[in-house]
C-alpha cells in the first residue's frame, strides 16, 4: 500500500531519523506566514461559506433535497474554515499572535470547536503521536493486539463497535458537536481551556439566537446541522487516514522518536485537487507533523523541495476506504491490522505451538 521512510518499515523503529540540523533547516524555510496568502484564504473561505448558507436557506422553499445537495459543497467551506482555525492554533496562519487567536476563536465558533481547549489538546497530540505510553490526546483510541486479547468479551465488543467505520463516521460527528460543549478537567483541559469551552458555547448560543430571530430556529437547524454533520464526517475520515494506516508508527516511550513518528506515523494522503483545496493540503500530514508551524499554504512547496518527505507512506483516495478497517496495533509484526488479521494470526500461532 505504501512506501517506506528509508530502507526499513517505518513501524520497525530501526529507521535512523535525519539529523536535527537537516530536518530543522528543511522546515524552517517554509515557516514564515504570508499575509497575502492568509488573507486570500479568508476571502475565499468565509464569504463563500456565508453565501452558500444563504443559498441553502432560500432553497428550503423549493426542496429540502436541494438543500441537502447544497450541504455538501457548503461543508467543504466549513472544513476549510477548520483548517484555518487549525493553523491559527499553531500560530502559523498570520504573523500576529493576537490576530491568530481572534480568527481562531471565530472559526472555532463556526465549527463548534473551542479554540483554546482544542489548541492545547492538539499540541499534546503533536508531542505524543505514535507513543504507546502517551495515547489519548487528539487521536483515535487504538489498542494493541495483546491489550485487546486481554479484555473481557464485553469490553472487546465495545472496542469493536467503537472502531467500526459506521460508528466512527456516523456517530463521530455528533460526538464532536456535543462532546466539545462539556469538557472535564484533565491534562488537556485546565482553567484557561475551560474558559475557552464556555466562551465558545456562549458565542454559539448568541449566534443561534440571533439567526433564529432573523429567520427562525428550524431553518437554522435544517441548514446548519447537515453542513456541520458532513464536515464532521470529513474531519473524522481525514484524521483517521492520516494516522491509521498499515505501516504507521507506534513505539513505547523509551523507543519513541519525534522525527520518525512525524514522518513514518503520518501519511501522505493524496487527494484530488479540489479536495486538496478544501482541506488546505492537510493530506501532507507528514510534513505538518514535522513542521507544525508551516502554514497550510506552504505545505506542498515544503514537500516538493525536500526529499526527506518523499518516502512517507502514501494513501490514495481509493485506498482510504480499506484503511478504515484497520483497528489494532500488532506489536510483533509492527503494523496496524484488522480484527480478522489478528484472529488469523492468533489461530496460526496456536496451530504452530501445538
Amino acid at each position: 500500500m505504501s512506501a517506506t521512510l528509508i530502507h526499513e518499515p517505518p513501524g520497525s523503529g530501526s529507521a535512523t531519523p535525519p539529523a536535527a540540523p537537516a530536518w530543522r533547516a528543511a522546515v524552517a524555510r517554509h515557516q514564515r506566514p504570508s499575509v497575502r496568502r492568509a488573507v486570500t484564504q479568508l476571502v475565499t473561505t468565509l464569504p463563500p461559506l456565508a453565501l452558500a448558507l444563504w443559498v441553502m436557506y432560500h432553497s428550503l422553499s423549493l426542496s429540502y433535497w436541494l438543500t441537502l445537495a447544497l450541504a455538501l459543497p457548503t461543508a467543504g467551506f466549513l472544513v476549510r474554515a477548520f483548517i484555518i482555525m487549525h493553523d491559527c492554533a499553531h500560530g502559523s496562519f498570520l504573523p500576529w499572535r493576537r490576530v491568530n487567536e481572534v480568527i481562531g476563536f471565530v472559526t472555532g465558533v463556526l465549527t463548534l470547536t473551542p479554540f483554546g481547549q482544542w489548541r492545547r489538546d492538539h499540541a499534546l497530540h503533536h508531542a505524543s503521536s505514535g507513543d504507546l505510553d502517551r495515547r489519548g490526546h487528539g487521536d483515535v483510541a487504538t489498542l494493541t493486539v495483546r491489550e485487546y486479547l486481554a479484555l473481557a468479551p464485553a469490553a472487546r465488543l465495545r472496542y469493536r463497535l467503537f472502531r467500526h467505520p459506521a460508528v466512527l463516521l456516523g456517530l463521530g460527528p455528533l460526538h464532536l458537536m456535543v462532546g466539545q460543549r462539556f469538557r472535564p478537567r484533565s491534562l488537556a483541559t485546565g482553567t484557561r481551556q475551560l474558559v475557552s469551552v464556555w466562551a465558545t458555547n456562549a458565542a454559539i448560543v448568541v449566534g443561534v439566537v440571533a439567526a433564529s430571530l432573523a429567520i427562525g430556529f428550524w431553518p437554522v437547524a435544517l441548514v446548519y446541522f447537515p453542513v456541520m454533520y458532513l464536515a464532521g464526517m470529513a474531519g473524522v475520515w481525514l484524521f483517521y487516514v492520516q494516522h491509521q494506516f498499515e505501516d504507521t508508527y507506534w513505539q513505547t516511550h523509551e523507543e519513541w522518536d519525534y522525527v520518525t513518528a512525524a514522518i513514518a506515523g503520518s501519511s501522505h494522503f493524496k487527494l484530488p485537487a479540489i479536495l486538496r483545496w478544501f482541506t488546505g493540503s492537510i493530506g501532507l500530514h507528514h510534513v505538518h507533523h514535522l513542521g507544525p508551524r508551516i502554514p497550510n499554504y506552504h505545505l506542498q512547496r515544503c514537500h516538493d523541495e525536500n526529499p526527506l518527505f518523499h518516502g512517507a507512506s502514501v494513501v490514495t483516495l481509493r485506498q482510504s476506504a480499506a484503511v478504515m478497517r484497520l483497528a489494532l496495533w500488532d506489536e510483533d509484526r509492527q503494523r496496524l491490522v484488522s480484527f480478522g488479521d489478528a484472529r488469523r494470526a492468533l489461530a496460526a500461532g496456536s496451530t504452530a505451538s501445538a
